[in-house]
């Protein structure tokens, strides 16, 4: 791939438009800024991810 980063491409995501330049970085400092996860969140968001999967699975 010749792609610059941060350079829109096409196949970004399919069936979204591409990110414009900049996009990841403004991620990444968003990211930055959030305090970390608690326990208790991490947790959460394990139990939804299983179940998300599971319900593929059983699809």
């Amino acid at each position: 791939m010749t792609a610059l980063v941060g350079a829109p491409t096409a196949g970004d995501t399919p069936g979204r438009p591409a990110r414009p330049a900049g996009y990841w970085e403004r991620i990444d400092r968003l990211v930055d800024q959030a305090p970390p996860l608690t326990d208790d969140q991490r947790a959460r968001l394990r139990v939804i991810f299983q179940q998300t999967r599971q319900a593929q699975e059983a699809a």
